[in-house]
């Protein structure tokens, strides 16, 4: 049998131990957001030194977005394409979708 003393000091023990695993865990995050601080400002300073990196990286990533874009949108456009062409049996919208299709075919 054990004291309850001896039961208290078990508990005290068992919660300093944790406390420190808290701390060093604490230590460690401190470190990562100071490594994360210096990459960031690391690359802050690159920014400014080489502005033909920052220019080619904006150009690029502009290229990108005007290629996804016009290619989005041309797959938005060719669904919708294909959606009008399937309800070319409702009525109303049916005949007005044969007139626009019949004047786009007239241009070609």
């Amino acid at each position: 049998m054990t004291s309850p003393t001896d039961e208290l000091l078990q508990k005290v023990g068992h919660l300093l131990h944790e406390l420190q695993q808290v701390r060093k865990l604490n230590e460690r995050m401190d470190k990562i957001a100071m490594f994360l601080e210096d990459i960031r400002l690391a690359d802050i300073v690159q920014n400014y030194t080489a502005p033909r990196k920052l220019i080619y990286i904006n150009f690029l990533a502009g290229l990108a977005r005007g290629l996804g874009l016009t290619i989005g949108t041309a797959i938005i456009l060719a669904i919708l394409g294909w959606l009008l062409s399937q309800s070319l049996t409702i009525p109303i919208i049916g005949d007005y979708i044969k007139d626009i299709m019949n004047y786009i075919k007239s241009y070609q």
